[in-house]
C-alpha cells in the first residue's frame, strides 16, 4: 500500500466523527498527490457539509473533475453543493452530464434532479420525477425514501393550494 493511501483511508475513516484527523489527513495526502481524486472529493464534502463553505467545496471537486471526468464518486456530493449554494443551473448541466457517465448511481442522480425540483419550487414537476424514479427502482432501497419524499411534496402542495386558497377570498372580500 502506498503512503498516500494509507491517508487516504485514514481521513475517509475518520470523516465526519473526527474532523481535525480528517483534515490532517488529507493535507498529508494532498502533499503527497495533490490532485488524489477521492482526497479533493472529501476535502469538498467536508468543507461543504461540515462547513457551508460551498463557493471553496466547489473548487475541490470541479479539481477532482478535471483530473478524473469519470470519477462517480464526485457527482453526487458536488451536484449537492450546487444546490445548496443555488447555481441551479450549473447543478442541471452536471446532473445532464453524470447521468451519461458510465457507473455512475443513476437513481442517486435522479433524486438529485428530485432536490434541484424541489428547491427551484417546481413541486408538481417534482412530483412526476418520483413517478420516474419509482418506475426505474431496481431494488427496495429507495422504497422508504420514495414514500417519505411522496408525503412531503403532496404536503408542500397542500399547503400552497391552502394559501393560494386564502389569497382568493381576500381578493373577493
Amino acid at each position: 500500500m502506498k503512503t498516500i493511501d494509507k491517508y487516504v483511508y485514514k481521513a475517509l475513516d475518520y470523516y465526519p466523527f473526527n474532523l481535525e484527523e480528517t483534515v490532517e489527513s488529507l493535507d498529508y495526502a494532498l502533499a503527497y498527490d495533490e490532485n488524489n481524486v477521492t482526497a479533493l472529493t472529501l476535502y469538498g464534502r467536508l468543507l461543504a457539509e461540515q462547513l457551508q463553505d460551498y463557493e471553496a467545496a466547489k473548487i475541490y471537486f470541479e479539481k477532482a473533475l478535471a483530473t478524473n471526468i469519470n470519477a462517480i464518486e464526485v457527482y453526487s456530493p458536488f451536484i449537492e453543493t450546487l444546490i445548496k449554494n443555488e447555481d441551479f443551473d450549473q447543478a442541471q448541466s452536471l446532473i445532464d452530464f453524470a447521468l451519461t457517465v458510465k457507473g455512475a448511481n443513476k437513481m442517486d442522480l435522479l433524486f438529485k434532479v428530485l432536490l434541484l425540483q424541489e428547491m427551484k419550487g417546481e413541486i408538481k414537476t417534482a412530483l412526476k420525477t418520483l413517478k420516474v424514479i419509482a418506475s426505474k427502482m431496481y431494488n427496495n432501497d429507495y422504497q422508504y425514501l420514495i414514500e417519505e419524499t411522496t408525503k412531503r411534496l403532496k404536503n408542500k402542495l397542500e399547503v400552497e393550494k391552502n394559501k393560494n386558497n386564502k389569497r382568493s377570498k381576500k381578493k373577493r372580500k
